[in-house]
C-alpha cells in the first residue's frame, strides 16, 4: 500500500513537471520567435538607414538642426555675460561660437593695451561660472601700426554655459 501511494505521488509529480516543462518550452518557442521578429526589423531598419536617400534626408536634417542650433545661440547673454570680464584696456576682435551637442565653445581673440589688463582679463574669465576650459590657443606681440594699439593679441578658446533663464527664453522661442 506504501509503494502504491509512494507511485501514485511520484506520478503526479511527473504529469506537473511534464506540464511545467511544456509550459517553459512554450514560452522559450515565443522568445526565439520575438528575437527572430526583432532580428528582421533590425535588418529592414538597417537597410532603410543604408538607402542613398534616406541618408541624404539624414544629412540635409543634421545640417538644418546646426542651423537651427546657430540662430537660437543666445548673442544678447553671452555678450552681458562677457561684457564684466572685459577690464579697461582689453577690446575684443572676433567671437566664433560653436555649437556641439549642446554645448557651445567659443574661439575669441582679445586684444591687449598691456601685460597688466591681459592678465586682469585672463583672471577674470577663469574665475567666470559661465566660462570652463580655458585654453589659451596663441599670445602675440603684434607690430605696432596706426589702427592697432594692441600690445598683446590672445586667441583663447573657453566652453559657454548659458544661464539658465536665458536657456529657457531660447526654447520657448525667445531666441535671440
Amino acid at each position: 500500500m506504501p509503494a502504491l501511494v509512494l507511485c501514485a505521488g511520484l506520478w503526479l509529480r511527473l504529469i506537473r513537471d511534464r506540464a511545467a516543462s511544456s509550459e517553459r518550452r512554450v514560452e522559450v518557442g515565443r522568445l526565439h520567435a520575438d528575437i527572430a521578429d526583432l532580428r528582421a526589423e533590425r535588418l529592414e531598419l538597417e537597410k532603410f538607414f543604408a538607402d542613398p536617400s534616406t541618408r541624404l534626408v539624414t544629412e540635409q536634417a543634421a545640417f538644418l538642426n546646426q542651423i537651427i542650433d546657430q540662430r537660437s545661440f543666445p548673442w544678447t547673454q553671452f555678450f552681458l555675460d562677457f561684457e564684466h570680464l572685459l577690464p579697461g584696456g582689453v577690446r575684443v576682435i572676433s567671437l566664433a561660437p560653436s555649437l556641439s551637442a549642446g554645448q557651445v565653445r567659443v574661439k575669441m581673440r582679445v586684444g591687449a593695451l598691456n601685460d597688466k589688463s591681459k592678465l586682469d582679463f585672463l583672471k577674470a574669465i577663469e574665475e567666470a561660472k559661465e566660462f570652463s576650459g580655458l585654453e589659451l590657443v596663441a599670445e602675440t606681440r603684434p607690430a605696432k601700426s596706426a589702427d592697432n594699439n594692441d600690445v598683446v593679441e590672445l586667441d583663447l578658446e573657453a566652453d559657454y554655459h548659458v544661464a539658465p533663464a536665458a536657456r529657457k527664453g531660447v526654447q520657448s522661442g525667445g531666441g535671440q
